[in-house]
């Protein structure tokens, strides 16, 4: 974090990352004496409506994030900006976006929480764009011309007033991360799922939180009161508590809906009950065991859509094949429940030291029930690309050096990942098959 005083005095010449918060109604034009070197531009959380007509004199800008400010439109001069390919304008209250306000150029765009109900039509001009957000908005519809963002690989659609899912949108050869619940044809309104039982908050105490994640945190908790027909339940248990109406996936009430309807698999993390108090919303989990650890680390601004890792990880061929399996096998399971996880990620999942898989966060789920046969197949090869790409993110810690870079086993592996990635989705293989072809190495 800098501060005005630190960018006027010149303190902060030659910068490459600029960070801001100081209730800005303007912006700084002090700013553009960074114009030479300044490549990551961050005034989130100010006051700002508006960016100066010659904004583009920031000619090494690479990102750009102007979350929770007062923006009502996109502005059209982030356009000719040369380098920018990463927009972030979260929760604003931007309803429309001119047609050449988007550099060709842009990877990565956040505008998660606006009031957009269409999008330009000049869209599918951006062929580099890779990752998507617009979640919580009011979009009624996608333009034709998005089919040509051959390149996209995540967008989130979910929380808007989509009336159908475009069947171009199934077909990108890339895609691998879709959520799109929370519109008119996939929307749960409540959450009636009673596979496990209601349980009152004023049971629980909420102790030290565990983690927190873009729907909600989650605390280790104990009972107060534990009723008699709770008696089976453990002592300890997980509560992972809602934020609010939306969040970066979508509806809360989406999220639950999708997990409970998912069922008992021994490779998710069990859900025991839910809690639906006023405002409230809750999920009552089991504890994960001690010696658990995340399989891997969430997309850094370089690496976009793909997962990073802690240096020095690496896992052998039989760990790897036996990750693969066990993902293979609980997404089969997810997709006969119809549903889809549409963040499978190493992020996302859990291994303890004999790489048994525990998998959750269903914040971006959706529920397929409604689509057509044909739509559920596809949807089904989306996320088998996403497990391709798992694989050959784990394959890709594996050197050249390394002895079992040369086997036949990472071979096999290698040649399941780009089955699993091949553009053509309905070429894929399913769970089932992939499934086949784990054990058999």
């Amino acid at each position: 974090m800098h501060t005005l005083k630190q960018l006027e005095s010149g303190e902060l010449k030659g910068i490459t990352r600029l960070q801001l918060v100081a209730e800005l109604t303007e912006f700084p034009r002090a700013i553009f004496t960074l114009a030479d070197s300044l490549e990551i531009l961050d005034l989130s959380d100010n006051q700002l409506s508006s960016l100066p007509d010659d904004f583009d004199q920031l000619s090494q800008l690479r990102i750009l994030f102007l979350s929770q400010n007062n923006f009502t439109e996109l502005p059209a001069i982030l356009g000719k900006c040369p380098k920018l390919e990463m927009i972030g304008f979260k929760a604003n209250q931007i309803s429309y976006i001119a047609e050449d306000a988007l550099p060709d150029c842009t990877r990565w765009l956040i505008l998660t929480d606006n009031q957009l109900s269409h999008l330009p039509p000049s869209f599918g001009r951006l062929t580099q764009l890779r990752k998507l957000a617009l979640a919580g908005n009011q979009l009624v519809d996608l333009p034709e011309s998005m089919a040509q963002c051959q390149a996209l690989e995540l967008i989130r659609l979910s929380a808007n007033h989509l009336r159908h899912i475009p069947e171009w949108l199934l077909d990108l050869p890339r895609l691998s991360w879709l959520a799109f619940a929370g519109n008119p044809f996939s929307h749960v309104e409540e959450c009636l799922n009673d596979s496990v039982p209601m349980i009152h908050p004023d049971n629980l105490h909420l102790g030290e939180q565990l983690g927190q994640g873009a729907s909600g945190i989650i605390y280790k908790a104990h009972w107060l009161n534990k009723p008699q027909s709770f008696q089976h339940l453990p002592a300890e248990v997980a509560v992972k508590i809602f934020k609010g109406a939306i969040t970066s996936d979508g509806y809360p009430a989406d999220e639950l809906d999708c997990c409970l309807t998912t069922g008992e698999h021994q490779n998710l993390i069990p859900a025991i009950g839910q809690i639906h108090h006023g405002d409230t919303l809750g999920l009552v989990m089991s504890l994960i065991p001690s010696g658990y650890r995340n399989l891997g680390l969430p997309p850094s601004l370089v690496t976009c859509t793909r997962d990073t890792f802690g240096a020095g990880t690496l896992f052998t061929l039989d760990a790897i094949t036996h990750i693969a399996k066990q993902m293979a096998a609980t997404l089969k399971h997810m997709h006969q429940q119809q549903i889809s996880h549409g963040d499978i990620y190493a992020h996302n999942i859990m291994i303890d030291d004999t790489f048994k898989v525990l998998f959750g966060d269903f914040g971006a789920a959706s529920n397929l029930n409604h689509l057509s046969h044909c739509q559920r197949e596809k949807m089904h090869r989306i996320e088998v690309r996403a497990l391709g790409c798992l694989i050959e993110d784990l394959l890709g810690l594996i050197q050249p050096e390394n002895p079992e870079y040369q086997s036949d086993k990472y071979q096999q592996l290698a040649e399941l990942s780009f089955l699993c990635m091949q553009d053509s989705v309905d070429s894929r293989p399913s769970f089932s098959r992939l499934l086949e072809q784990l054990s058999r190495l």
